[in-house]
């Protein structure tokens, strides 16, 4: 006889039950911990029970876009602004148009209100505008000609590549890779005027810097404050409503500084991808790294290479937003590439808000905003303790048939749906203040619906363990030879319920997506507590005499299942033969 092969596990093999119990109890009291920790004790609710804020905005035409006012510009912007809002799509903010030119936008109570309101009316238009020159931002009463405009910092090659230092904390960056039209102008040194000279018109004093500026525009700089911030506020509104084609006069946004610009030569609409980074290597503490589309590499080191040639300020170029100098960097060499890098001065709130609007894109149109109202609560919650009772019926309803079929079962029964319900409401209080999830009624109704889902993955497994008992085996062996079967059973079930949650998720928008992500949260949970709680622990109850000696109300009685004890298959003896 053949001996068995050593470092093989027997069929029957049980593992370490207790260190798996021990691990989840360990899981739950890290996530309850982190609940305390964090001091959001209660998931974050949405909009319709908890009330929130209510913004209208109104749509404003565009300068050169008079028909820009159109259903496919609203959409778009709707659109975009609840990306921005939503990030992640789970904090349930509301967004939608209301006739042909307003869009309303719902946020939830507990989202900064401020901060919404600058996402979703921030219409992140960013442009690259060659620096004609630039001086100090308090108004100019007299320009003199020996003024020189401040240089800029410099950018050079390279993702994340040293810059030249500035001797203000203005902001920096690093840029490659930008499709740009040559619309630079070149400059021209006027000579003195000698004292002899008779204009028949009064002269223009000189601009600093020695560019070729319009008269006009020179008298725009000098009168241009940038001191306050009502002066502030109104020249980026003026800069931001100018033609990109037309030369603007502009204020940097710490009011630092103030520029004559030429034509935008780079459209915020190149931009293909921005996010947030804290730069560690090079000291620059929060930047937003930037990658431009493929075709803009070439037409912006073509750019970058003539702004090199030239003397200071006319080798800088200003990245303007919404009417605002961002930054203003130097050229000393040709930069080639695709992406830039936007430094100096951000914190992580602001980088991430720069880097959310520039990834998610710049809104079609303008908008300001005409109403904001707070929004109660009163319906929501009448719904919501509706939705609680009928859901405190359901589960009643399967706690009572749970112990009359299968008796001392119902009790692995309950306790996996005790740790479910522990890790589902711990995991979706957690998710509030880190990815925005806010729980509405949608919501509510998927975790019901879970129920359903988690109790039917005991069944499966209770019912593949009876079968085992019928065939005449005993309950340890049974609680091994099952879990196979069960475990296919349930993985192929739980999957069909993810999948059919992913799509939803993906497919549809606002409420309905809080529905689907708390569907399949629980189906994940489902598959965690099936195999880490409720095989273990049925591994550890077979070998209690009560259920392994098949009480009557274990639910397990070999009588009641309709096997003859003893359990084990009988031989049958062999048939006698007669005598001849």
């Amino acid at each position: 006889m053949a001996a068995p092969k050593k470092g093989r596990r027997a069929p029957a093999s049980q593992g370490h039950p207790g260190r798996t119990l021990i691990l989840v109890l360990i899981a739950m009291a890290a996530l309850v911990g982190g609940m305390f920790y964090s001091n959001h004790l209660t998931p974050r609710l949405g909009i319709d029970l908890a009330g929130g804020t209510s913004f209208t905005l109104a749509a404003q035409n565009q300068p050169g876009k008079p028909n820009a006012i159109n259903e496919t510009n609203m959409n778009t912007a709707a659109g975009i602004m609840e990306r921005r809002v939503n990030g992640l799509g789970v904090s349930e903010a509301e967004v939608q148009t209301q006739g042909t030119g307003h869009i309303i936008v719902n946020i939830p109570k507990g989202t900064d209100a401020k901060q919404a309101r600058q996402q979703v009316g921030t219409t992140a238009q960013l442009a690259f505008r060659p620096v004609l020159t630039t001086a100090a931002g308090a108004k100019t009463p007299e320009p003199s000609p020996s003024q020189s405009g401040k240089g800029g910092e410099k950018a050079t090659g390279g993702k994340g590549s040293q810059q030249g230092a500035s001797p203000s904390p203005s902001a920096s960056s690093t840029t490659q890779g930008r499709a740009v039209t040559d619309a630079l102008k070149k400059p021209s040194a006027s000579p003195s005027a000698s004292a002899s000279d008779k204009p028949s018109t009064p002269p223009t004093p000189p601009v600093p810097g020695g560019a070729d500026i319009p008269p006009a525009l020179q008298k725009q700089f000098a009168a241009l404050d940038c001191s306050t911030k009502q002066s502030l506020s109104q020249a980026n509104e003026q800069a931001a409503g100018t033609k990109p084609s037309d030369p603007v006069v502009a204020c940097k946004q710490d009011g630092s500084q103030k520029y004559v610009l030429g034509p935008v030569g780079v459209e915020g609409t190149d931009v293909k991808d921005a996010k947030a980074v804290f730069d560690s290597q090079q000291g620059q503490g929060w930047i937003v790294q930037m990658d431009f589309t493929s075709g803009g590499g070439k037409k912006f080191a073509d750019v970058t290479g003539k702004l090199a040639a030239k003397t200071q300020p006319q080798n800088q170029f200003a990245i303007v937003l919404d009417g605002s100098v961002v930054s203003d960097p130097r050229v000393s060499e040709r930069l080639n590439g695709g992406n830039a890098t936007i430094s100096g001065g951000f914190t992580q709130q602001s980088a991430e808000d720069l880097g959310n609007m520039l990834s998610y894109g710049a809104l079609p149109l303008s908008f300001k905003i005409d109403d904001e109202t707070t929004v109660t609560a009163a319906l929501g919650g009448e719904q919501l303790q509706a939705g609680l009772i009928a859901g405190a019926i359901g589960l009643a309803l399967v706690i009572v048939y749970l112990v009359a079929y299968y008796r001392g079962l119902a009790l692995v029964a309950l306790a996996s749906l005790g740790v479910s319900a522990v890790l589902t409401y711990t995991i979706m209080t957690l998710l509030g203040p880190t990815i925005g999830f806010a729980l509405n009624l949608p919501a509510v109704c998927g975790a019901i619906v879970a129920i359903g889902i988690t109790a039917d993955s005991f069944i499966v497994y209770f019912e593949r363990i009876r079968d085992e008992i019928r065939e005449g085996r005993t309950l340890r062996p049974a609680v091994e030879r099952g879990w196979p079967r069960a475990r296919r059973t349930i993985l192929v079930s739980d999957f069909v319920s993810f999948l059919a949650a992913a799509v939803l998720f993906i497919v549809t928008v606002g409420k309905v997506q809080g529905f689907a992500f708390t569907l399949g949260l629980t189906t994940l949970l489902d598959v965690v507590v099936v195999f880490l709680f409720t095989k273990p622990l049925m591994t550890l109850l077979a070998q209690r005499k009560f259920f392994a000696s098949g009480h009557p109300w274990s639910g397990l009685d070999p009588k009641r299942l309709g096997a003859q004890p003893p359990l084990r298959r009988r031989r049958t003896a062999p048939t006698p033969t007669k005598e001849a």
